[in-house]
């Protein structure tokens, strides 16, 4: 409105400027992925991964750590949860900084149309996480911040677009109702 204009020559005069996210792609190759059934939470020995497992797998894919579970390894022996699959080609794509809301679920329609083509894939996934040092958690909830500051949730979206929701919050947040 008419306080438009006086805002901008605030943020020009103090030299403050907005930053687009930056966005990163990257191509995994013949990456071991766990086998995942979509009504099958808690995983089936021998038929498919939980969803704590699926967890832990997919935080060392996005930290790029070796899954291949090498006696001569000093940073990690952490290898895929059985059974799993090896894909030939695994796409990721990082923004970072700050993202509303309505970006996150347009991001997530847009995946969703993912499987509306033939495609090989039988799961994707969508992983969005907080600033560590946010003042806010959940909705209006302070956010807690003394050691980690884990803010983050997960979307596992399936062929039939049943879905997965997993959430982490620090030891002094609560998840949102």
């Amino acid at each position: 409105g008419a306080e438009g204009p006086t805002l901008m020559s605030y943020f020009s005069k103090n030299q403050i400027q907005s930053l687009k996210p930056k966005v990163t792609f990257s191509t995994l190759r013949d990456l071991q992925c766990p086998v995942l059934q979509s009504n099958e939470l808690q995983g089936k020995p021998e038929e498919s991964c939980s969803t704590e497992e699926l967890f832990e797998w997919l935080g060392a894919v996005l930290n790029q750590v070796s899954l291949d579970n090498k006696s001569s390894s000093f940073l990690s022996t952490y290898c895929c949860p059985q059974p799993n699959t090896v894909v030939e080609k695994a796409f990721l794509c990082t923004i970072t900084g700050f993202i509303i809301p309505e970006k996150i679920i347009q991001l997530l329609e847009q995946l969703c149309c993912y499987f509306g083509e033939p495609k090989l894939a039988s799961w994707l996934t969508l992983t969005v996480h907080g600033f560590a040092d946010s003042p806010v958690s959940w909705r209006e909830s302070e956010h807690g911040f003394h050691k980690g500051g884990e803010n983050l949730y997960n979307f596992v979206i399936f062929r039939n677009l049943d879905y997965w929701l997993q959430m982490a919050v620090g030891t002094n947040d609560d998840c949102p109702p």
